[in-house]
């Protein structure tokens, strides 16, 4: 079931800016010895309400990066950013980790640690309440930030679906 609020992006419109969530080196061995290689985690986005994941593995460090930025300019999404904060409380789940992200007063900052802090960070968002329940894999915590986040609805949207004022989306 596709949701309907991912919209797909074109990264070549927009300036980007990267973070690098987690770097793991990971060891093969072979009849000759080990080999050495490397897996990073980026999150990409434009502070503005897009973001998007990727991974990249490579034998060197900043290969691997720059694979993981060009992985994650191929999955944006776009998140409805109100005021610094996100319109409503949502949780997310991918494999073993689940989140709950909740909107926060102006001056509260971004209330998360690891991988969400750079998801939510890259989306633009400044005043956030952030929980992370179960696994605290890197990999399974970005993915279901970015679950939580694309799940999240417009208060323009919800307000046409119901056939009300925008208004009264948030007085009743």
């Amino acid at each position: 079931m596709a949701n309907a609020n991912i919209k797909k992006i074109k990264s070549s419109e927009i300036e980007f800016k990267d973070r690098l969530v987690a770097i793991k080196r990971v060891t093969k061995v072979n009849k000759g010895g080990r080999t050495f290689s490397f897996s990073a985690i980026v999150v990409v986005g434009n502070e503005d309400g897009i973001v998007g994941y990727g991974l990249g593995k490579a034998r060197e460090v900043t290969t691997a990066i720059s694979k993981g930025i060009d992985d994650a300019k191929k999955h944006l999404i776009q998140v409805p950013v109100h005021n610094g904060t996100i319109p409503h409380s949502q949780d997310g789940k991918f494999s073993g980790s689940k989140v709950l992200i909740k909107p926060a007063a102006h001056g509260t900052g971004v209330i998360a640690g690891g991988a969400m802090r750079a998801v939510l960070e890259s989306v633009g968002i400044t005043d956030v309440l952030a929980k992370s329940k179960g696994s605290a894999n890197h990999h399974n915590v970005a993915k279901a930030t970015i679950d939580a986040l694309s799940k999240l609805r417009d208060p323009a949207t919800v307000a046409q679906q119901r056939g009300i004022p925008v208004q009264k989306v948030f007085n009743g």
